[in-house]
């Protein structure tokens, strides 16, 4: 299956990274290291991975560029951008 990153699905990697990292941490970030490995394995399964095939894509650059990839840094605005903006949505709403 061929992935082409663009920043809608950076933004969409943004967005699921920022809703699951919370569950996540509820479950297995306590201070005990019980759930240290599941944590792990759960991010990179839910933040980790997301991001890589929808910000970065897996196939090779048929032409690398020696210069700044824009296409690249925009994707990953993108992605940065979405998850602060949910985060920050999220946490109006749990004040409220």
């Amino acid at each position: 299956m061929k992935i082409t990153p663009t920043p809608l699905t950076a933004a969409l990697a943004g967005l699921f990274s920022a809703l699951t990292w919370p569950l996540l941490w509820k479950h297995f970030g306590h201070a005990d290291s019980a759930g240290s490995v599941e944590l792990i394995a759960g991010t990179l399964l839910l933040v980790a991975l997301p991001a890589h095939a929808l910000v970065l894509g897996f196939g090779r650059h048929a032409n690398p560029t020696k210069g700044l990839d824009t296409a690249m840094l925009k994707r990953i605005c993108a992605w940065l951008a979405t998850a602060g903006l949910t985060v920050i949505v999220g946490y109006g709403f749990s004040e409220s």
